[in-house]
């Protein structure tokens, strides 16, 4: 294998590689939004759990039978 041919071949394998890291950071990014977007609305969800328990008081799971 010819040296020219050893360069154009690692020059190929480097825009491979430079096309997939783009590629995967793009993944990453695009990632990080959906999290961050998740961490809001479980925060929001738990604020509005929050408020509903302050309104209505806790609810006790063991309420006795009527006939007590």
């Amino acid at each position: 294998m010819s040296l020219e041919m050893r360069i154009a071949d690692l020059e190929s394998r480097l825009a491979f590689q430079d096309d997939t890291i783009q590629a995967l950071n793009d993944v990453l990014v695009e990632q990080q939004r959906m999290v961050e977007r998740l961490q809001l609305q479980v925060a929001a969800l738990a604020k509005r759990q929050e408020e509903l328990l302050g309104q209505f008081g806790p609810v006790d799971d063991e309420t006795p039978p009527p006939h007590y």
